[in-house]
């Protein structure tokens, strides 16, 4: 019997009283064979016209990753300097990108499951931000002493655990958007002071590690907030230097529309791109 081969969407919008009024548009994506391909139709919110279709592999590495940088510019302890990523693949590399905006890091550490793609992953990223990358040995050695904490892996089981989180630590895990899956134990979760996902009815449809952990009881998931409150300041991301925090982020539409629409803005101007008609 063939793999399976999956279709996603995600659709969503914005309205605006700029000039161009807005944009909407859906993120479709297909996964066979355990690769995934990506692609945004962008309308007009104002004619309702498509006005681009993108490529989107490295769109989504990039609106993922900036997600992760904004969660820990405002959640984040301002002195935190060491930081661990689990996963090696691309977009583990925009994570740690992101961060290296937000927060001064000393030190980088990562852990993959492949010793060589781990030391590659280390070199290269290490070139690009002119900051040292170390390869662990394990999840474990990469995360205990970390200030900041990232996990992008396809794993379905645990790969961070709660017992390895260090007191003030934030975490991001950004790998997982299945209800079947995880990357934190319950015990790594419950350890937050504060939780922040990007969509609390979003989280409880995809968030497998929320889900999961929260199944012995729901009324947990009263206390879990979205980022965008905390970015408008609405709720603290943090209160003190001890507290734990988590951003635990499945990525919504808006975020791929927006970055989509920023792409179209720019290959415009640069007179990138290739016009075609349609109808």
């Amino acid at each position: 019997m063939p793999d399976r081969v999956l279709l996603n969407y995600m659709a969503g919008g914005n309205q605006s009283s700029a000039e161009g009024g807005g944009w909407m548009g859906a993120k479709l994506y297909s996964v066979a064979r355990g690769k995934a391909s990506f692609v945004v139709l962008l309308y007009s919110a104002v004619t309702g016209e498509l006005a681009a279709i993108i490529e989107a592999d490295q769109l989504g590495r990039l609106r993922t990753g900036a997600a992760t940088g904004i969660a820990t510019k405002y959640m984040a302890r301002a002195d935190a300097s060491v930081a661990a990523i689990i996963g090696t693949g691309g977009q583990a590399r925009t994570q740690i990108e992101a961060v290296s905006h937000v927060r001064k890091l000393k030190s980088i550490r990562a852990y993959g499951r492949d010793p060589l793609r781990r030391a590659n992953f280390c070199r290269e990223m290490s070139e690009k931000l002119g900051m040292p990358f170390t390869p662990s040995a394990s999840a474990e050695e990469a995360v205990r002493g970390a200030d900041i904490v990232i996990t992008m892996t396809n794993s379905a089981t645990p790969v961070v655990f709660g017992q390895w989180i260090s007191p003030g630590a934030h975490v991001n895990a950004a790998g997982s958007n299945w209800a079947q899956k995880r990357e934190l134990d319950e015990a790594a979760v419950t350890r937050a002071d504060v939780l922040a996902v990007d969509s609390v009815e979003q989280s409880k449809i995809e968030s497998g590690d929320l889900i999961q952990a929260f199944a012995a009881d729901p009324s947990r998931w009263d206390k879990v907030i979205e980022v965008g409150q905390i970015v408008a300041g609405k709720q603290p991301g943090r209160t003190s230097e001890d507290q734990v925090t988590l951003f635990k982020s499945n990525g919504i539409a808006t975020w791929d529309i927006a970055v989509a629409a920023r792409v179209l803005e720019r290959a415009e101007k640069q007179g990138l791109g290739q016009r075609m008609a349609i109808g």
